[in-house]
């Protein structure tokens, strides 16, 4: 591999107008004086072209709406990576944990598309195969593309995607069109590589290891120059970034306009995690990840650049089944050789189209609630948390005390949108509840106004109360954003009759809006 020098958009046009190469945009244009990006993790059909629509409809990764309904499944092909970044350690695994980098067995290529042949045949609505690791897809290349050659052949109606640093991403863009690779994530944690050094201490290019300022230089002008070069041929770009408090928090919102520049068609701000038992550089040093309210304030301070992404899960690289939860182990290699393997094109469709009817319902649904907050009369702009108990479809269906997660949203007169998830561990075991555990359950939505279950006991009931969030059950199966919209218009008519008076919900609130307040001068001084 040689130095490349860096290049910009206006030569990868002229190089793609001499190749004769599609130059459609990945990225997202804008229209109108705010800016309001015409697609994105929570828009549809009508905010986007149909060649684009067609590649996210149903990729639960790029379309917030579509993780409600459709699965993914990670295959672990590529254990070599060219980098190394402190936040990362590919060698401890635990089964019941959830981060990039974390596998329980390798595959060969072979190995890979037998596991995937046989999860579409059980999992019908599982639409998207992606290569994450447990190192760097594109620093085993062999492998990678050998498992797509095989699954275009065996699997044709499953959507590829590949996950990159990209060092090497602008060598190998032309590998990934051929394969019809049309959806890469690439992991940008910064646009400045003095930021770059205090992240990365080391990468592997043109066959040495090159250390500090210099690597990070280097890094930067490889994933700039591989993400305009995928933009160029049409293929839409992803882009991770790890939020680092005190490295590169406030420096995210640069890395968000120049991702956009580039036409990223999504940025995805994930949270740091760094428990020191993982072995991470930054775990043994103590430190810190993001809390919600922080995460959410840089999110919020970036809105107007590229189109945020707030449904990811930081899969692990073997990851199975719906984002959030994980079937991986009912398809072992041992089980798979058990299963009577039968890949069914037909009935694989048949049953999309049936979860397509539903996704339709559930569209209908939340216009219905959003038509009857606006014929209400506006209570200022009031604009709350709500946490929601699911366990998938998109509804509220969960009980309080076997919640591992909590879905956030965003609830106003114009808007439920979700904004994130909050992890907590599951208050119920073996049918009590844990009264020690209830607490960490409580402050892990200390933020939200109320939280819609389909069940909950008398004694979290309380404790919830006292917290002043309102415990729902009376939505139980009812599609998650009507159910928070239709609680929303009572809470306002509760308001308006003086039955409630409004407040803003505790410290966590307080510490985000003042953090809110030195991202909003950072993007303005930007």
């Amino acid at each position: 591999m040689q130095a490349t020098t860096y290049v910009g958009i206006g030569q990868i046009k002229s190089l793609g107008a001499k190749l004769e190469l599609p130059l459609t945009s990945g990225g997202c244009e804008t229209q109108g004086s705010e800016g309001k990006a015409s697609c994105g993790s929570s828009d549809g059909p009508a905010d986007m072209s149909p060649e684009i629509w067609e590649k996210v409809k149903n990729h639960p990764c790029y379309s917030e709406e579509a993780h409600h309904h459709y699965a993914r499944m990670h295959v672990a092909v590529a254990p070599a990576c060219n980098i190394q970044c402190n936040y990362c350690n590919r060698k401890y695994d635990c089964s019941n944990e959830s981060r990039p980098g974390v596998v329980s067995q390798k595959l060969t290529p072979d190995q890979a598309v037998k596991k995937v042949v046989a999860v579409a045949s059980e999992i019908p609505q599982m639409t998207v195969l992606g290569i994450a690791g447990p190192g760097d897809a594109l620093a085993s290349p062999q492998k990678t593309f050998d498992t797509f050659r095989m699954l275009q052949e065996q699997a044709p109606d499953i959507k590829l995607c590949l996950s990159t640093n990209g060092l090497a991403l602008p060598d190998m863009v032309d590998e990934i069109c051929k394969y019809n690779v049309d959806h890469v994530t690439i992991t940008i944690n910064m646009v400045d590589p003095a930021i770059g050094e205090k992240i990365y201490p080391w990468i592997f290019w043109n066959h040495k290891r090159i250390t500090g300022y210099e690597a990070s230089r280097i890094l930067h002008e490889r994933q700039m120059l591989g993400l305009e070069m995928l933009t160029a041929r049409g293929v839409l770009t992803k882009v991770n970034s790890v939020l680092i408090p005190g490295v590169n928090d406030k420096h995210l919102i640069d890395v968000n306009r120049e991702v956009k520049k580039r036409g990223a068609f999504l940025h995805n701000i994930m949270p740091l995690i760094s428990e020191a038992e993982h072995g991470t550089v930054f775990g043994l040093t103590g430190q810190r990840g993001p809390t919600a309210a922080e995460l959410k304030a840089v999110q919020d301070a970036c809105m107007g650049g590229a189109n945020l992404m707030r449904h990811c899960r930081q899969c692990r690289a073997d990851a199975v089944g719906l984002l959030g939860e994980d079937r991986s182990d009912e398809f072992t290699p041992e089980k798979i050789e058990q299963m009577e393997v039968v890949y069914d094109l037909d009935r694989r469709r048949a049953y999309q189209d049936q979860v397509e009817i539903e996704r339709q319902a559930q569209q209908a649904a939340k216009q219905e609630a959003l038509a009857a907050a606006a014929a209400m009369a506006a209570v200022s702009d009031l604009k709350v948390l709500v946490a929601v108990a699911t366990k998938g479809g998109g509804r509220v269906n969960e009980h309080f005390g076997h919640v591992t997660e909590f879905q956030i949203f965003e609830v106003s007169t114009t808007q439920a949108l979700f904004v994130g998830h909050r992890r907590v561990d599951q208050y119920c075991q073996g049918g009590f509840g844990d009264d020690e555990q209830l607490p960490s359950v409580v402050r892990a939505i200390n933020d939200c106004h109320a939280v819609l279950v389909a069940k909950i006991g008398a004694c979290p009931k309380d404790e919830l109360i006292q917290a002043g969030i309102e415990p729902v059950d009376q939505y139980v199966g009812e599609f998650i954003e009507k159910a928070a919209l239709d609680w929303f218009n009572d809470y306002r008519a509760r308001i308006a009759s003086g039955a409630v008076v409004h407040q803003n919900r505790g410290d966590a609130q307080i510490r985000q809006g003042a953090f809110t307040t030195v991202l909003a001068s950072a993007a303005k001084a930007a």
